[in-house]
């Protein structure tokens, strides 16, 4: 298992971990396999988006924030909409790699999603090299 730092710079942010995803890949020489990404912590998380347009990630923040905004939670911490946007996005995922490369579409990334910056985070990689 490998981990990434990730350090944010906002309370909410979606930071690009693609291209450190797929340097641990190539340096493992998998060949075809899969890759399991798991953030372990409670008010961050883990997505596939689009990363040509910034645009979709302020969007995506945005419909976060409304769906859970930061007020009437009884946490004496004040981070309750930063665990429930992180349940909404998940603490894990899994990505086929086929020719010692991500299989994503044109325009995805994969994304550290922080809800509860700034702060300094990990992200483990987990290779599952493929027998056949």
């Amino acid at each position: 298992m490998k981990t990434i730092n990730v350090r944010s710079t906002k309370r909410c942010e979606f930071i690009d971990i693609t291209p450190e995803v797929s340097r641990i890949v190539r340096e493992s020489g998998t060949e075809n396999g899969l890759v399991c990404i798991f953030v372990p912590h409670t008010t961050a998380g883990v997505s596939i988006n689009e990363n040509a347009d910034p645009d979709v990630k302020r969007d995506v923040l945005f419909a976060l924030e409304r769906a859970v905004p930061g007020v009437g939670f009884y946490h004496l911490e004040g981070n309750s909409d930063a665990h429930a946007k992180a349940l909404m996005t998940g603490f894990s995922l899994t990505v086929i790699v086929q020719d010692s490369r991500l299989v994503l579409g044109t325009w995805q990334s994969i994304y550290f999603c922080e809800y509860d910056g700034p702060r300094t985070r990990k992200a483990y990689v987990k290779i599952i090299k493929s027998i056949d």
